[in-house]
């Protein structure tokens, strides 16, 4: 019996787009058909290995592929796992994560970007509707009996109904629209195939009809003759020697096996063998992922055994920080029925894991030496390098010289020049950590150690007062804050005299009865330019942000208000009443010193009535 179904709202907006936008890459589609027909062999290949009743399934995986000129028809056909009614409702009707949320709310307007983008979000197979005016699916699953058909014009609804089907699997026909009918054409198809699919390790074979003339002039006649061609190569690239792979045999299998239709910025080919014998292919993306910063990123590494696909969803087969990173492991020395828990705790897979990681950051160090290139990748992917400094204690010196910073000099600046470049006097590597680069720039502290000549770290990134505070050093450098008391005693700068101390001795005792707990003490200083600045290192960066990360405010420890005796506005103040006058004055410093710290204040009410007031009395 036939039932009708509603789309998930998001899937109705992304059939919306798919059918009225128009895309400047179409032929894309093909890929994602014959990547899914890929993924349901891998699965079924897997359960005839290791479950009981499908081990005598007679089972040889390939894709076909068929077509009709005249009825303008496309079909993609594997003998794979299939799917059920339940099945279809899942994958066709419904999107269970948020990847078509995600799609949508990053769509920029520009088409052939938006094209680009729908492998990586996993709703490929609606991508069929950008060339399709109706489609059906017919499946069935292996093991089961029953078999269904899956109907949709694409506009809202579709239809599941039982159908007749003798083997397991999918066949996908697409009824194309006229001006896509370009695609029931054997050459066209060979073409996106060789472009896009020619490393999928199962066989694609396409059916035409191959037309012979016999005969001349009035006698000639047509003979009509139904072949098969494999179209593809059908070799897992990984366990191809690189010396028979081409540069471009490693690009076509990225795109075909990331969904991305950009080149990868380097791949890094592997075999091992001795104690343990594995392969692995890793690239390195050009661009973020779109849930790089996502808890439920999908992770980019497909696991094999000997060939037979195990799993694509373990994200401990990389450390998180490199899951930008997409690629291929294949053991030879695991269990064909390894289960996920098994994964997690086995040595093998630990071991591989290591040495994979340092292979991945040598080559991004081989990366670094190419500056312009180097900041194209830090640029995307450099704040998740980041994490390894804290989850990766094995690598972290690795990864501290792949990190790049901006200073109060320079741009995209390694620790091991910033080392290089200190003057002999300089005892540590210093830091400023704020919200972004321009309030850092305009802090008063700065001011002191450009005094001295010494550049200083600005670091904004949020990662960067969760991870900075604990590095400790850098080659044998103490790496400190450059706000932090320890700190501004290292610069050794001339003293305030006991005659100036006295002189603002009153001032000093004033202001911090005015502002109380605000503050921790107030002092004073000959090296700032600025009148006043905020002093005293972040407590507990560790626990601060991750209060930021739970929604709530970390607690604020109190800091110094620093006071530059040498600014006539503190000369000026020095010789005031404390009266209400005073007492504005006094809270105007401390905001504009708060405004240079972080960029906001507690009340700005208060601030802008004092402002108010001051411009009054200046008119």
């Amino acid at each position: 019996m036939s039932k009708k179904h509603t789309f998930q709202t998001e899937i109705n907006q992304l059939l919306d787009l798919m059918i009225h936008s128009l895309y400047s890459n179409k032929e894309i589609f093909l890929r994602e058909l014959v990547s899914n027909a890929s993924d349901a062999l891998d699965k079924l290949k897997y359960l005839t290995l290791t479950e009981e009743k499908f081990k005598n399934l007679d089972f040889n995986p390939r894709i076909d592929i068929k077509f009709d000129e005249n009825k303008k028809t496309l079909s993609i056909i594997d003998n794979g796992i299939g799917m059920n009614e339940e099945d279809l409702i899942n994958h066709l009707g419904t999107i269970a994560k948020s990847g078509t949320k995600s799609f949508l709310s990053s769509l920029s307007g520009d088409k052939k970007k938006d094209s680009a983008l729908i492998g990586q979000f996993g709703v490929g197979f609606y991508s069929a509707f950008m060339v399709a005016e109706k489609i059906i699916v017919q499946t069935k699953k292996a093991g089961e009996d029953k078999a269904f058909a899956w109907i949709s014009d694409g506009k809202g609804e579709y239809e599941i109904t039982p159908c007749q089907k003798d083997s397991q699997g999918s066949e996908i026909t697409l009824y194309l629209k006229d001006e896509d009918k370009n695609f029931a054409s054997r050459w066209e198809i060979e073409n996106i195939i060789k472009k896009y699919s020619e490393h999928i390790q199962f066989p694609i074979y396409l059916h035409y009809t191959h037309i012979n003339y016999e005969g001349e002039g009035d006698k000639k006649t047509e003979k009509k003759e139904d072949k098969i061609e494999q179209i593809n190569n059908a070799k897992a690239i990984w366990k191809i020697a690189k010396n028979e792979l081409k540069e471009e045999d490693y690009k076509e299998f990225y795109k075909s096996f990331s969904h991305d239709n950009n080149d990868p910025i380097k791949w890094i080919h592997t075999k091992v063998e001795g104690n343990l014998e594995y392969t692995t292919l890793f690239f390195i993306p050009k661009n973020a992922p779109f849930d790089l910063y996502r808890v439920d990123y999908k992770s980019g590494i497909k696991l094999y055994v000997k060939r037979v696909f195990i799993t694509d969803d373990d994200k401990e087969l990389l450390p998180q920080y490199l899951r930008f990173i997409r690629g291929v492991i294949d053991s030879e020395d695991l269990p064909l029925n390894v289960s996920r828990e098994i994964l997690q705790q086995n040595k093998i897979l630990s071991t591989i894991k290591s040495a994979s990681t340092k292979k991945i950051l040598n080559e991004i160090e081989n990366l670094s030496k190419e500056e312009q290139q180097y900041k194209e990748f830090y640029t995307q992917f450099g704040k998740v390098l980041k994490e390894g400094l804290y989850s990766d204690f094995e690598n972290k010196e690795k990864i501290l010289e792949l990190l790049r910073f901006d200073t109060t000099d320079k741009e995209m600046l390694s620790l091991k020049l910033y080392k290089e470049n200190m003057p002999k006097d300089q005892k540590s590597i210093y830091y400023l950590i704020g919200e972004n680069k321009d309030l850092l720039k305009a802090s008063p502290i700065l001011e002191k150690y450009a005094q001295k000549g010494y550049e200083v770290l600005l670091l904004s990134d949020e990662i960067d007062s969760f991870v900075m505070p604990n590095v400790g050093e850098y080659d044998k450098i103490a790496i400190k804050d450059a706000s932090s008391k320890q700190a501004l005693e290292e610069l050794g700068l001339q003293e305030v005299d006991e005659k100036s101390k006295k002189d603002f001795e009153e001032l000093c005792k004033s202001i911090k009865e005015i502002l109380g707990e605000q503050i921790k003490e107030v002092t004073l200083s000959n090296t700032l330019q600025s009148p006043v600045a905020l002093v005293g290192e972040e407590e507990n960066a560790m626990m601060a942000n991750l209060m930021r990360q739970m929604g709530q405010n970390p607690i604020s420890m109190p800091k110094n208000l620093e006071l530059n005796i040498n600014h006539p506005i503190i000369q000026k103040i020095n010789t005031m009443k404390n009266n209400e006058e005073f007492k504005g004055l006094i809270f105007l410093l401390f905001d504009s010193a708060k405004i240079l710290e972080s960029g906001n204040i507690q009340n700005t009410k208060d601030f802008t009535h004092r402002i108010y007031t001051l411009i009054q009395k200046t008119l």
